[in-house]
């Protein structure tokens, strides 16, 4: 700034009133300060300007980097922020990085609030975190954590899935387990209690997994191992289900001619024409509204209690689901 007002004569106070766009300066000399500040190449420093009205406008938001659901949901927030006047800072989880340290980062880039994508903090320490700013916990369910909690009902995703299985009449329906945590409980009891509705309860089969592609593949070499393998199977998410795909498909097994396949997420995965799955969807823009909403409210509106927001899932029925044979 002070270049500008050296190259037109002015002072830095007078320079500065132009480049906010305040009033005072006559069009003449506006006109002069905007053709030197494009001359000399001047940009704004936005940091030092949030920090003297003592406002970041930064949200933090923390993603599995390995997730394609969770990219698509960071595009979502990224859109639905700007609308608002805020800008994201992004913090990974990795194999080597663990949330916590995912979570330091945005505190110390000085983040107004936080939004966390499938968090793996237990819920005292969230808690914790809320009470020196504002967390909205994404996609999971934490009952009286003291934060606001945006999700979708899993347990009845994972019910809509068997539902829909149940009713192309199939009867041995297995499910790949997502691990310990209280996103793949709430699945995996949306299974069990699906198949006690269905009358199939005889029929369950929990296979041991966890998130990932490998989990899906080595479910089901266990399920071709199996004396008996189901005639269909849900999965924890979209990347276990092509992990089972895969190796289905390398084992020359038909789907869904003689096994049919549901993943959940929806993810830009789940759409590919190779791939055709069915899927549930989460609602990645009404979950992203949602968790803007409650940053907004508690930093713009003033609101110091906490809630929670419950979104309905909604079954997908792609290509990769049909009637068992015989």
């Amino acid at each position: 700034m002070e270049d500008v007002a050296a190259a037109v004569g002015l002072s830095p106070a007078s320079v500065s009133l132009v480049l906010r766009g305040a009033p005072g300066p006559s069009a003449q000399t506006r006109e002069r300060v905007l053709d030197a500040a494009a001359r000399l190449g001047y940009r704004p420093d936005r940091a030092a300007s949030l920090l003297a009205r003592r406002r970041s406008r930064l949200i933090g938001v923390v993603m599995d980097v390995r997730s394609t659901f969770h990219a698509e949901l960071v595009e979502d927030v990224h859109d639905v922020a700007e609308q608002h006047g805020y800008d994201l800072v992004l913090s990974t989880r990795t194999r080597t990085r663990d949330e916590q340290r995912a979570i330091e980062t945005l505190v110390d880039s000085r983040c107004e609030a936080l939004v966390l994508l499938g968090p793996e903090t237990p819920a005292p320490r969230l808690a914790a975190l809320d009470r020196q700013l504002p967390v909205v916990a994404v996609g999971r369910r934490f009952p009286a954590a003291g934060l606001d909690v945006v999700r979708v009902a899993d347990d009845e995703g994972v019910g809509q899935a068997v539902a829909h299985l149940a009713e192309l009449g199939h009867r041995d329906i297995a499910y790949v387990d997502g691990g310990p945590g209280t996103i793949a409980t709430d699945r995996r009891r949306g299974y069990q209690r699906a198949m006690r509705r269905a009358r199939l309860a005889g029929h369950a089969r929990v296979v041991p997994g966890d998130h990932t592609e490998e989990a899906g593949s080595r479910a089901a070499r266990a399920l071709l191992d199996a004396g008996e393998p189901p005639t269909a199977v849900v999965t924890f998410n979209d990347r276990c289900a092509v992990g089972l795909l895969d190796t289905f498909s390398r084992a020359g097994v038909d789907v869904p001619g003689t096994l049919s396949v549901v993943g959940y997420d929806d993810s830009p995965l789940s759409r590919l024409a190779h791939i055709d799955l069915t899927t549930v969807s989460q609602d990645t823009r009404g979950l992203t509204e949602h968790a803007v909403a409650a940053v907004v409210e508690r930093l713009d509106g003033g609101r110091t209690g906490h809630h929670e927001v419950v979104l309905a899932p909604r079954l997908v029925v792609r290509g990769t689901t049909g009637p068992p044979r015989g």
